[in-house]
C-alpha cells in the first residue's frame, strides 16, 4: 500500500493552500481530485480574473453559527500574506471597489502559482481520481481510491460545498464528517440571485435588464452596492450579499439610489417648473424605464405643480423603502458558495482538526463559515488551508 504523511481531497484553494504550506514542513504530501484539472471555482471566479482576497477582510465579514471561530486562521494568514506570495510570483493585480483584488490577466495565473508553489516543494497532485472509501486505523487513515489506496497520517477535506453542481459540487464532505461524528448545520445556497414569485415577476418584467445603485435591508444587515432586475428575478452584488441573510417567507427592503434626496429634488422641479411631470424629473436620476414604471405604479399623472408635500413625500418613500418579498433563490446551481456545513464546535479553530478524531481536518467552503461576496471567501480558503497545513 502506499504510504504518505497527508492526504487532501480536494484541489480547490483551500486544498492548494494546504498542499503546499504542508509540503513546505517537509511533509510527503498527496492531492486527489474527481476532475481533470485543479482550480476551477478559481478559473471561472471574477469574470475569469479570479477576486483572489480582500484587503478589509476580517472576521465581521464571515458568517458562521460561531462568529469568533474564524479568527484564529484569519489572523494568522492575513490577505498581506496573499499578496506578497501573488507579488513573489509577478502576477499584476488592480484593486477594485470596497477592496477587492483582481488578476489584471486571467485567473489561470493564480492557479498556475499555487501549483508551482506545490510542485517545487514535492507535492504529488493526483486528477481524475475518484474517492472510494475512507477508513481509520491505528496508523491513521486508508484511503481508497479509483487508483489505488494510500495509507497516510493525516487526512485534510477540501472537497468544497454544494454550490455549483455541473462543476461536479456534492457536499461530499459531509458525508465524510458524518461517518466520523462530526456535526454539519444546515447548508443552504448563499451569495446567490433571488426568484420572484409570478404576480411580482410579471409587475417587474418591463424592468429586467435595469442595473441601478441600491441600499438593500434586511434586519439588522444591509448592503449598498448595485442590483439588477432580471427575467427571474433580482441579482447584482447586493442581492447575492443580502441573500446570505434572507430567509423564505421574509421582506428585503430597496432604497434606490441611496445618495438621492428624492424629496429635495421633487421639490426643487417643482418650485423651476411645475408644469413638468415627475417621471420628467426623475430621469436624469434614475434609468427611464425605471422611473416611468415607478411613476405609473403610484399613479403620479398630474405634473409637480398639482402635487403637494404629502403626495411627493410620499412618493419619496416609495423610492427609499421599496419592499419587496422574494419567493425563493436559483438555488445552488448558480450560488456562489454553500452557507453552513461542518459544525465549528467540532473543529479546532488554530488548526482546523475534528476534535474527536486527532489527524482528521476540514478547510474552506465545507466548514460552518461562509464569506461576503468581494474575495472573502478565498481569503477564507487561503486561511484555513494554511491553519491546517501547518498542523497536518
Amino acid at each position: 500500500m502506499e504510504h504518505k504523511d497527508v492526504v487532501i481531497l480536494g484541489a480547490g484553494a483551500a486544498g492548494m493552500m494546504c498542499a503546499m504550506t504542508a509540503a513546505k514542513r517537509g511533509r510527503s504530501v498527496l492531492l486527489i481530485d474527481h476532475a481533470d484539472a485543479p482550480g476551477e471555482k478559481i478559473r471561472i471566479s471574477g469574470g475569469g480574473r479570479c477576486n483572489f482576497t480582500n484587503v478589509h477582510a476580517g472576521p465581521k465579514n464571515f458568517i458562521s453559527a460561531n462568529p469568533h471561530f474564524a479568527k484564529s486562521a484569519l489572523a494568522r494568514y492575513t490577505p498581506q500574506d496573499f499578496i506578497a506570495l501573488v507579488r513573489r510570483h509577478n502576477i499584476d493585480f488592480h484593486e477594485k471597489a470596497l477592496g477587492q483584488l483582481f488578476c489584471d490577466g486571467s485567473s489561470r495565473q493564480i492557479i498556475t502559482m499555487l501549483m508551482t508553489e506545490m510542485l517545487q516543494d514535492g507535492v504529488e497532485v493526483r486528477l481524475s481520481t475518484d474517492l472510494q472509501s475512507i477508513s481509520k486505523n491505528d496508523g491513521g487513515f486508508v484511503v481508497s481510491t479509483s487508483k489505488g489506496d494510500i495509507q497516510c497520517g493525516s487526512l485534510v477535506v477540501a472537497t468544497g460545498g454544494k454550490s455549483i453542481p455541473k462543476m461536479g459540487a456534492t457536499g461530499f464532505a459531509y458525508q465524510i464528517a458524518a461517518n466520523f461524528g462530526l456535526a454539519v448545520t444546515e447548508t443552504r445556497p448563499a451569495l446567490v440571485p433571488l426568484t420572484l414569485d409570478p404576480n411580482n415577476l410579471e409587475k417587474l418584467s418591463p424592468l429586467s435588464g435595469i442595473a441601478i445603485d441600491v441600499e438593500v435591508f434586511h434586519g439588522k444587515n444591509s448592503f449598498r452596492e448595485a442590483m439588477l432586475f432580471t427575467h427571474r428575478g433580482l441579482s447584482g452584488p447586493a442581492i447575492l450579499q443580502i441573500s446570505s441573510y434572507w430567509r423564505e417567507g421574509d421582506d428585503i427592503t430597496i432604497h434606490f439610489q441611496p445618495e438621492t434626496d428624492f424629496l429635495a429634488v421633487l421639490k426643487a422641479c417643482r418650485q423651476a417648473n411645475g408644469r413638468q411631470q415627475v417621471q420628467t424629473a426623475l430621469q436624469t436620476l434614475l434609468p427611464k424605464r425605471f422611473a416611468q414604471y415607478m411613476v405609473e405604479e403610484a399613479a403620479l399623472t398630474a405634473p409637480l405643480a398639482e402635487l403637494n408635500d404629502k403626495a411627493l413625500t410620499a412618493f419619496a418613500n416609495r423610492l427609499t423603502a421599496f419592499k419587496l418579498r422574494p419567493a425563493g433563490s436559483e438555488g445552488y446551481r448558480t450560488a456562489e458558495v454553500t452557507l453552513g456545513g461542518i459544525s465549528t464546535g467540532d473543529l479546532d479553530s488554530r488548526s482546523m482538526m475534528a476534535k474527536a478524531v486527532p489527524g482528521l481536518y476540514f478547510i474552506g467552503e465545507c466548514v460552518d463559515v461562509t464569506g461576503w461576496l468581494g474575495g472573502y471567501n478565498f481569503q477564507w480558503a487561503w486561511a484555513s488551508g494554511y491553519a491546517a497545513g501547518l498542523e497536518a
